[in-house]
């Protein structure tokens, strides 16, 4: 059995991500999701709880492959920690990358445990939780770029 870990903070979970889930789902036995706070990233938008309620939301016609986990721990602590065979990563653009294959690297020479990057598809590439949650702080329509659960989630949040 194969077990895969899609680590990020999620805040919020947007199509990319999903597509990343789906992606994965169809790689592996089993994809766990863990939601991280990001220290290097401005106060949230949403609590770690919100977060993994909006990503179960979201991923419910996957049930049983896939589950979500919060975290606040070295990635790869959490790889150890699940058994997981390899750490998926979507990537949407060569600056994406180039950050991604350092973590890649460090996280490999930590625990041993390969990376995968996911490419997102063109129609998905532009998307980031950063620019999602500025249009929605503007009271901007999120919904193309969000499932229907985050969307619901972000206009009681954020009105609109």
């Amino acid at each position: 059995m194969t077990i895969a870990l899609f680590p990020g903070s999620f805040d919020p979970f947007h199509n990319g991500h999903l597509e990343v889930v789906e992606r994965a789902c169809s790689l592996f036995d089993e994809l766990v999701v863990a939601v991280a706070h990001n220290p290097a990233k401005r106060e949230a938008l949403f609590s770690i709880e919100e977060r993994i309620a909006m990503i179960e939301a979201s991923v419910h016609g996957a049930r049983g492959k896939v589950s979500v986990v919060a975290t606040d721990r070295l990635t790869v602590e959490v790889a150890r920690q699940l058994g997981a065979d390899v750490i998926v990563r979507g990537v949407r653009a060569v600056s994406d990358f180039e950050n991604e294959l350092q973590m890649a690297q460090m996280n490999r020479q930590l625990s041993g445990v390969e990376t995968l990057f996911v490419p997102t598809g063109s129609s998905y590439s532009f998307i980031a939780s950063r620019l999602i949650r500025e249009v929605a702080r503007y009271q901007g329509d999120v919904s193309p770029f969000v499932p229907e659960p985050v969307a619901r989630k972000m206009k009681e949040h954020c009105g609109g």
